[in-house]
């Protein structure tokens, strides 16, 4: 009887090993890999003229023109990695390095590339994150690989646009986590400043908000399971994967952008990064808008902002 139930148990627990194990393969591939991420791009073309119209003159120009030019890099780890540029009408040092979201890719941030290049007449510089766009890869990588690839896009940019240049770095969604996790690290002095819109304070509360949400889950023990599972696959674990603790050793000046309905990456979060940034600093909450919606929806006031904020770092 006693062998009997010490198997039982035995099996038991096997099982539930094994289901959670499962359970967590299935959380990584359904984070890191989704199936809506950001490849098609004459799909993200239609989008950017059917979402921005006033993009279409100038999307057209770049095309017509062949100034949206392409260009290629390759990571330390073999991975081929792509970029979008184009430089200013102008002959300038002004230079914006553009790092999009989750599921997004280069084409899917000409709206902000739109912004810095015509408004604001600076060159622009707009990788692809791994899996996303042209550049390959295996998984998202929520920006933590991802920022190692930027800092390597930063130290490619003198070759493009020349030695004098002097840049910021904007991202938005998970290219803003990506930003500022990149601002922890030590960047070369024409690194001018830094704009996050609506980024993340880290992957584990990124997607332990997503795991409660989506399937009614609480952290432990999946999230735990699924960072290990993350930490074997890809070098990298949730917890480590913070923008919250980067931007803590960053002293460049930062401008935070956050929807005040952003239900996503909830608001909240912005407010925890803001006092974690050493001066100088500057935090705008845009009434209404929610996710990654800024722009759209305050797209005057959003161009002053960073007009501003750019005419006193970039010079």
């Amino acid at each position: 009887m006693k062998r009997k139930l010490t198997l039982s148990i035995s099996i038991l627990v096997l099982v539930l090993t094994a289901s959670l194990i499962g359970g967590g393969f299935y959380m990584l591939d359904f984070s890191l890999r989704p199936e809506n991420r950001g490849k098609n791009l004459e799909t993200s073309f239609r989008f950017m003229r059917s979402r921005y119209p006033h993009l279409c003159p100038w999307l057209d120009s770049l095309q017509q023109n062949h100034a949206l030019r392409d260009t290629f890099i390759s990571a330390p780890d073999g991975i081929r990695m792509h970029a979008y540029y184009a430089r200013a009408a102008h002959p300038t040092r002004k230079t914006a390095i553009i790092i999009h979201g989750y599921t997004d890719n280069a084409i899917r941030m000409l709206h902000i590339g739109y912004l810095y290049n015509q408004d604001l007449d600076f060159n622009i510089l707009l990788p692809d994150l791994r899996y996303s766009g042209l550049t390959e890869g295996d998984a998202f990588q929520m920006g933590w690989l991802d920022r190692k690839d930027v800092l390597q896009w930063i130290d490619t940019a003198p070759s493009i646009f020349g030695d004098s240049l002097q840049a910021v770095v904007h991202g938005i969604s998970m290219g803003a986590a990506t930003t500022m996790m990149v601002s922890g690290e030590k960047v070369p002095s024409y690194i001018d400043c830094f704009v996050e819109d609506c980024g993340y304070t880290s992957v584990w509360d990124q997607f332990k908000k997503e795991l409660k949400e989506e399937f009614g889950l609480p952290a432990f023990p999946l999230l735990y399971i699924t960072s290990w599972l993350c930490q074997w696959q890809n070098g990298w674990n949730f917890q480590e994967a913070s923008a919250l603790t980067q931007i803590v050793r960053c002293h460049k000046p930062m401008l935070f952008i956050h929807g005040d309905k952003d239900d996503f990456v909830p608001t909240r979060m912005v407010y925890q990064l803001y006092d974690a940034k050493p001066q100088p600093k500057q935090l705008w909450i845009v009434e209404g808008a929610e996710h990654a919606t800024s722009y759209l929806r305050e797209r005057e006031a959003y161009t002053k902002k960073i007009k501003d904020f750019t005419d006193k770092y970039v010079r």
